[in-house]
């Protein structure tokens, strides 16, 4: 259970300001049919989250857990300057897209989010955290529930409080969270 619980903190604190949260917040907008976005999320993360628990798991095997460790630190370092690069506004792309159905909002949902989440920072971090704890199927369960629990909200509140709460300070306040978290696993190393 710690090993989910500690993958979904981390993904859904990851996806905080995250261009998939702004994405989630255009594509319900533009669309105005929740539940097609929604689900097109939760399977394009699933199918990312996937290839990543994969791509970490054979990792595990070929890396000493001592060097592995040490990769996975400075991964959370480098996640906690990139939190800090604000994202590319992806509403020019979203905004030319011409879908009326609730499949076809799907199916549009579905390949934007495969796109924009590949090689993303919540994508190495499932790859990361599936290597580090030699349990793809509990990372991938744990990656794509906190990415929902970040996107899902976006969808339904909107740009509501997109307004209220500039996106910079989540940026810095996850950045901090990462740092947080690469020294805490630098010292449990150490000690």
């Amino acid at each position: 259970m710690d090993v989910f619980l500690i993958t979904l903190g981390t993904i859904a604190l990851a996806e905080l300001g995250d261009k998939s949260q702004l994405l989630a917040f255009i594509l319900a907008s533009r669309f105005k049919k929740p539940i097609p976005v929604i689900l097109g999320i939760a399977f394009a993360t699933l199918f990312n989250n996937s290839l990543a628990g994969a791509l970490g798991s054979w990792l595990s095997t070929v890396i000493s857990p001592f060097t592995l460790h040490w990769i996975i630190i400075f991964s959370f370092f480098l996640m906690a300057f990139w939190m800090l690069v604000p994202e590319k506004d992806e509403e020019k792309d979203v905004s030319k897209a011409k879908v009326k159905s609730s499949f076809g909002v799907f199916i549009f949902t579905l390949f934007t989010f495969i796109v924009a989440e590949m090689g993303d920072k919540t994508q190495l971090a499932t790859l990361a955290l599936a290597a580090n704890f030699e349990a793809p199927v509990i990372v991938v369960a744990g990656a794509t529930l906190g990415m929902l629990i970040a996107d899902v909200p976006a969808v339904w509140v909107g740009d509501r409080l997109s307004h209220k709460i500039p996106t910079r300070y989540v940026r810095w306040a996850s950045a901090f969270l990462f740092v947080l978290i690469a020294i805490v696993m630098s010292f449990d190393k150490l000690s």
